[in-house]
């Protein structure tokens, strides 16, 4: 889903080259362009565009859905300790229950115990303050049960609140789902409206094979667990770009480093946004293999360095994972974990 039309000199030659960029470079590869192309290369700006923005669409997505996750986890262990404390209210009520039919048996129960063991909450924490008489013990015990009531009823209302967001957050997952599919579908169309010649060339720019490149010059990994991570994004290549995947059949650009560093047991946020901040940012002067890529000033797209100015990253649809020059899109961002 990424823009390749300000790419940066590369060791590679200019046959290769061109066959990285999508639109511009499409012409540079096929000779020059006569003006009657001109509206075939309206289209390919476009497709490129809207490519770009579907990107920043799926960024979003993984935002959203990531959100999601952590709060129907929060949620989840808010339920458990709700059950939890209220299996101990109820043992709590059930003991000042015993001593009631204890004092009933032995002569009567007192009438503020009845309202201590009253069934409406609310109700019991408003009347317990009145009650005026009762033993040292008993005393302690209702002090017991209007806390973990008290607690009780915050925990209830955390839940509900948790629950708010994450329905607010399931909403935004499928907003931004919509987006990416509406732009996708977009782009497919104008793809489809282009004559068979065009089409092809626009594959032959945009669809490039280079999975198998030479060695990468005498840089070595950061780390041990940046060579693992290097090793496992090596592993990924050729696989299809998948908006919202994260591995291991297929990824979108985020997904395919969440996934990387993860065969190296190192958690990554799942957005590029989140993985620019993951580590130390370093000059790209000073990348080493691992480091983390990322590309414009919304850290909208993002690859991993693996040495001789080359990344590895899942481009966009129909673009498998591959190698591209690191100076592909402009403003790139070295994160190193």
């Amino acid at each position: 889903m990424v823009s390749h039309r300000r790419l940066a000199a590369s060791g590679f030659d200019r046959g290769a080259n061109a066959a990285l960029c999508i639109m511009s470079a499409a012409a540079a590869a096929l000779g020059a362009v006569p003006a009657t192309a001109a509206p075939q290369d309206d289209t390919r700006a476009k497709v490129d565009r809207l490519y770009e923005e579907a990107e920043k669409a799926t960024e979003a997505y993984n935002k959203a859905d990531e959100r999601a996750d952590k709060l129907r986890e929060q949620v989840s262990r808010s339920q458990d300790r709700i059950a939890r404390q209220q299996e101990s209210i109820n043992s709590m009520r059930d003991a000042l229950g015993s001593l009631a039919g204890a004092q009933y048996r032995s002569g009567g129960i007192d009438p503020s115990l009845v309202l201590l063991l009253s069934d409406d909450p609310a109700d019991y924490l408003d009347k317990a303050a009145r009650i005026a008489r009762i033993s040292a013990h008993q005393a302690g015990q209702l002090k017991d049960l209007q806390d973990a009531m008290r607690v009780l009823a915050q925990e209830r209302a955390e839940a509900t609140r948790k629950l708010t967001e994450l329905e607010k957050s399931r909403k935004a997952v499928v907003a931004h789902k919509r987006t990416v599919e509406h732009k996708l579908a977009h782009a497919r169309r104008l793809l489809n409206s282009l004559t068979a010649a065009d089409r092809a060339a626009y594959d032959r720019a945009s669809r490039s094979d280079r999975i198998d490149l030479p060695g990468f010059g005498g840089a070595l990994p950061a780390s041990g667990r940046a060579a693992a991570a290097v090793a496992a994004a090596q592993s990924a290549l050729g696989r299809p770009y998948i908006w919202g995947a994260n591995g291991p059949s297929g990824f979108d650009c985020s997904g395919l480093i969440q996934w990387s560093y993860a065969q190296a047991g190192v958690s990554l946020p799942r957005t590029s946004q989140g993985q620019r901040y993951a580590g130390r940012q370093i000059p790209l002067a000073e990348a080493q293999p691992g480091d983390i890529v990322t590309y414009r000033n919304d850290a909208s797209h993002v690859g991993m360095y693996m040495g001789n100015g080359q990344v590895v990253h899942a481009p966009y649809p129909g673009a498998p994972v591959r190698y591209d020059p690191v100076g592909m899109i402009p403003g790139a961002t070295v994160t190193r974990v």
